[in-house]
């Protein structure tokens, strides 16, 4: 065996990762688990399609967020061709989560929080990426960390205002479809959802005001919640005083 191919072992494809133009697999890199890439072999031997996984790693490759997947390295795999190595993100797709029923509250809270923390970061890095769907959101294995795959292709001076409408839109059809098929009650999230879907003037318009929307529907359903308890303390307090005294003996 080469020193090459002893640096790789465990090699396998995962179809069900599979993108247009790509192959993805999971194996060991000197005993380290990792993901795959790969040009699909219809399109491995057209420079056209070289140039753009060269590109892709290009634009990926200093990208360092804790909610996307991070690449590595681009190297020649024995047995599968010229690869973009990524770190490990071995789990199950949303998009697999909604159609088996296995979304949880744990996930809901997680779209909440760390997806529009990615998207922030994408934008701010002028990074054109494909739509934000289900199938592109990733909840890992062991610790079910959120993790967006696929990333970007290209980086440019500047991000245009339909790009970032676009991440937007696709976040508040995420949620939407997420609360709708799992069932999960979330009024504040559902309807920051529905601001980022709508056509008139109070649609949000970007993703700081995203943030600022999520954080004040929570920072309101945590005031609710005070009050509520103050106010059942208060009935406590008052029922107390209203006792009588114990008779004196």
């Amino acid at each position: 065996m080469t020193d090459t191919a002893a640096r790789w072992t465990e090699i396998e494809h995962l179809p069900e990762w599979d993108e247009e133009f790509y192959h993805v697999y999971t194996a060991r890199k000197l005993g380290k688990w990792v993901m795959l890439k790969t040009l699909r072999p219809e399109y491995s031997d057209n420079p056209e399609y070289m140039r753009m996984i060269e590109q892709e790693f290009d634009v990926r490759y200093n990208l360092a967020h804790p909610n996307i997947v991070m690449i590595n390295d681009f190297e020649d795999v024995p047995g599968v061709g010229r690869c973009i190595v990524c770190d490990d993100v071995y789990g199950t797709s949303l998009r697999k989560l909604i159609d088996t029923g296995g979304v949880t509250p744990a996930h809901v809270e997680q779209l909440r929080r760390c997806l529009p923390a990615a998207l922030e970061y994408i934008q701010a890095n002028h990074i054109v990426h494909h739509p934000i769907r289900p199938e592109r959101i990733i909840f890992t294995e062991n610790i079910g960390n959120l993790k967006l795959i696929d990333v970007g292709f290209e980086q440019r001076a500047s991000l245009s205002r339909s790009a970032a409408n676009d991440d937007i839109r696709a976040y508040g059809e995420v949620v939407k479809e997420t609360l709708d098929a799992s069932g999960i009650e979330d009024a504040p999230l559902r309807a920051v959802a529905d601001r980022c879907l709508r056509t008139d003037r109070r649609r949000i318009s970007d993703v700081q005001e995203l943030q600022l929307a999520l954080a004040s529907r929570r920072s309101n359903r945590l005031y609710i919640i005070v009050i509520a308890f103050l106010a059942v303390m208060v009935t406590v307090l008052a029922w107390l005083l209203s006792r009588p005294l114990p008779a004196a003996h």
